[in-house]
């Protein structure tokens, strides 16, 4: 699965050097992280909304939409979706609960 992840990273950045005019993604890193966030949320609630419908194709859609624009935050962020791969390593095997925890101790 990762190298699916790698591969849209690599598209994801050399989109932000990509004209806005011929680049959907291109023409969201130019609009600046509101657009991103306001099209994240989006997607968001269409998958929300497909689940609650209960089609298992649109779920699947609708999820594909989410984590593709989650990816664009990321990588506008500068952040390699490794990261977040690394980052759920970490926490396989300990409880939420611990986990959630331990995050508020340190903030």
């Amino acid at each position: 699965m990762s190298e699916i992840l790698d591969r849209l990273a690599e598209t994801l950045e050399a989109r932000k050097q990509a004209d806005p005019q011929g680049s959907y993604v291109a023409r969201l890193y130019a609009k600046g992280l509101d657009a991103i966030l306001k099209k994240l949320a989006e997607e968001a609630a269409e998958t929300i909304m497909a689940a609650k419908d209960g089609v298992r194709e649109k779920v699947v859609h609708e999820t594909a939409d989410l984590w593709f624009h989650t990816l664009v935050l990321l990588a506008q962020q500068g952040i390699h979706p490794n990261e977040v791969l690394n980052e759920l390593a970490r926490r396989e095997g300990v409880s939420g609960i611990v986990e959630k925890a331990s995050r508020e101790e340190g903030a």
